[in-house]
Parts: structure tokens; C-alpha cells; sequence
């Protein structure tokens, strides 16, 4: 059998005309930089510690087994922008993907470890996994370690409380809207005659007592109750008691799933809690940064406060942010979950960073 060769068309990129402004105008310090097609369009955006190195390494790149040469190949224009440190260039990289939203940049460009629990809002919300918290009007806790653990626990939750897992568009009528019935209902699922759903889809269940039961989910969600950890050790210790073993084993399962969320959430709480102070940025050429970070987010940025009057001006902004009613320490607004990531990923990457950090309270 003879090999077959395969013509790849050639780019119809100026590809050397790219590599030159590359190497005659591109410097040696961090930044950002757009891949963009014939139209403009941003097709891809990356960032970089030394952006002339980076950017020469697409040229470098084979075709078309690499990712970089396929994209710098769609590609007929290169732009960049200069940051000033590694850390600048990561938040500027991040917002620049929110912007645009390239086509070659995959789920923010980022692997995806983290694990969320959703709280969908509705009539009839729901508990769910996701690893991509990107919608609004959906409450999101985490971020958690383990993707089937997450869901496992999650599954625990919604047989005990008699939470719907059914597709979004479900029908959904609660008890008190009888007249919607001309037949006897019927859910739509088993899990029903198995107890484990109290049925928002058939009427079977009220509206207030279907909101009773998610606010006891998000309660355990948030640490402010453990209704369901006392529900299911009940369970376990009369099953032991009547000597049903296999049953008292099985409310043992449960009760290490919920054990484990439970503490894999407050472990969560806590780390975004710990993610709040002023952060000395060093600059990469002396202009170093003062970034504020609540509960990991960016909530201001300016030049280092290097003279008196700067330093109290600082001071000033510091206090105007201390004074702000903080978002309440439970459910992530999905606008923020994407930079808490980064910062979260930052730190534990770099941990001499944390020695440049400092509590608010200290600037006053």
C-alpha cells in the first residue's frame, strides 16, 4: 500500500511580511496579543511574558499538527499590546476573551479542574454540576475539587429533599393549580413512586412547599443548616436498629456524599474569603501595581502609592471599599467566578506573591 501525501493549501497570510514586524518592532516584556482574520475579526487572543518570544514561536510552529502554526494560518493580521507584568497580562488576556469571545479560544482557553454546584432560578429550581458557571440568574458554590464526588452528593441531595432532575424545559405546575388537570396526574419519571421527587411536574407537590425544599438545599449549601446530614443519619440509625444492614450501609454512603460537600463548600467559602487584600504587583520595568482584590475579584488598580499624597489617596480608596456592603458569603455571580479562578490559580502558582499582599485593614 503507498503512502498517500496530502496537498495542504497554502496560507493566504503574509506570513513572513508577520514574521518581520515580529522580530523589528516586538519587545521582550509581558502583554497580550490578538490573532485577527481579513475582516478583523479576533479569531484567537493569548498572552505572554516576553511577547517576541512568543509570538516568533508560531513561526516555528508545524503545520498542521500545531495548534499555534493552524491559527497563526486563519490568521491575516497580528496586534499587541504591552502589560505591565505577567500578572497584568493574565487579567488583561481574560477580559479581552470576554470581549470578543474568539473562536479559537476554547472555554476561556483555561482546562477546566473546578466543579460548581448550580441553583438554576424558575418556578421550580434545581440542583446541578457544572464545570462551565457562565449563566446568569444562577447561583453557583464552589469552586469543588471533584467532578463525580460533586455530582454523587448532588444526586443525595435532590432524593432527599425531592428535588425535580429533569430537562429545564419540563412543564412545571405546582398543586395549587389544579385546574390545569382534566386526568389524574402522573409524574413524569419513576423517581416519583420511588419517593425521591416530590413531582412539580404533575401538581403533586405545592409551590411553597417545593421553594421549602430547595431553601433547605441551599441552606446546606451555604452552611447555614444541616437538615439533610440529621435526615439521613435518622435514616442510618434505624436501619441499624432494625437490623436491615445492606439499607443502614447504603444511608452510610449518603451520609459520607453529604459529608463531603459539606466540607469541600465551607473549604471553599474559606478560600474565597482568604482571597481579599491589596496586592503589590512588581512591575517589570520599576512601575509596580496596587491591586484591591475582594473575595477575588479586581475591584481597582493604580500605580503604586510611592509619594505622601499618593499614599493617602490610597488610603482613601481602600476605606471607600471597606465601607461597601460585601456580596454575602454563599452563591458566586457567574460575572466573577472566571477572574476568582485566575487569582486562585496566581497564588498557588506563584506563593512568594503571597508575601506582597496585605489586609485592607492595614491601610488604614
Amino acid at each position: 500500500m503507498t503512502a498517500r501525501t496530502i496537498a495542504l493549501p497554502l496560507p493566504g497570510t503574509d506570513l513572513e511580511g508577520l514574521r518581520r514586524r515580529v522580530t523589528t518592532t516586538a519587545e521582550k516584556r509581558p502583554g497580550i496579543y490578538r490573532m485577527l482574520d481579513a475582516s478583523g475579526r479576533v479569531l484567537y487572543v493569548g498572552k505572554a511574558r516576553q511577547l517576541r518570544t512568543r509570538l516568533l514561536s508560531y513561526f516555528s510552529a508545524r503545520y498542521p499538527e500545531d495548534k499555534g502554526s493552524r491559527i497563526l494560518h486563519a490568521a491575516s493580521d497580528l496586534a499587541w499590546e504591552y502589560a505591565t507584568s505577567e500578572f497584568a497580562a493574565h487579567l488583561a488576556e481574560l477580559r479581552e476573551i470576554r470581549k470578543w469571545r474568539p473562536p479559537y479560544n476554547v472555554q476561556m482557553n483555561r482546562s477546566r479542574t473546578a466543579m460548581f454546584v448550580a441553583v438554576a432560578e424558575g418556578p421550580a429550581p434545581k440542583l446541578a454540576s457544572t464545570a462551565s458557571p457562565s449563566r446568569d440568574q444562577v447561583r453557583y458554590y464552589g469552586p469543588l475539587p471533584s467532578r463525580g464526588r460533586t455530582s454523587d452528593a448532588i444526586r443525595v441531595l435532590n432524593d432527599l429533599l425531592g428535588l425535580r432532575d429533569c430537562a429545564d424545559k419540563m412543564p412545571i405546575a405546582f398543586a395549587e393549580q389544579g385546574d390545569l388537570f382534566n386526568e389524574p396526574r402522573q409524574a413524569a419519571c419513576p423517581r416519583y413512586d420511588f419517593g425521591t421527587c416530590s413531582g412539580p411536574c404533575a401538581g403533586l407537590v405545592t409551590e411553597r412547599g417545593y421553594r421549602e425544599r430547595i431553601g433547605t438545599a441551599i441552606a446546606f449549601l451555604e452552611g447555614r443548616g444541616i437538615a439533610p446530614v440529621d435526615r439521613v443519619v435518622a435514616g442510618m440509625m434505624a436501619a441499624a436498629e432494625r437490623g436491615e444492614f445492606e439499607a443502614a450501609a447504603r444511608w452510610r454512603e449518603r451520609f459520607e456524599a453529604l459529608e463531603w460537600l459539606l466540607g469541600a463548600t465551607t473549604r471553599a467559602r474559606s478560600a474565597v474569603e482568604l482571597l481579599t487584600f491589596v496586592y503589590r504587583d512588581p512591575g517589570a520595568h520599576g512601575d509596580d501595581r496596587a491591586y484591591l482584590i475582594r473575595r477575588g475579584a479586581v475591584r481597582a488598580c493604580y500605580p503604586w502609592p510611592g509619594t505622601p499624597i499618593e499614599l493617602e489617596a490610597f488610603r482613601g480608596v481602600v476605606a471607600g471599599e471597606l465601607a461597601r456592603e460585601d456580596v454575602a458569603a454563599g452563591p458566586l455571580p457567574a460575572s466573577v467566578i472566571e477572574e476568582m479562578l485566575l487569582i486562585m490559580s496566581w497564588f498557588r502558582r506563584h506563593p512568594d506573591a503571597l508575601r506582597r499582599t496585605t489586609r485592607m485593614q492595614e491601610w488604614m
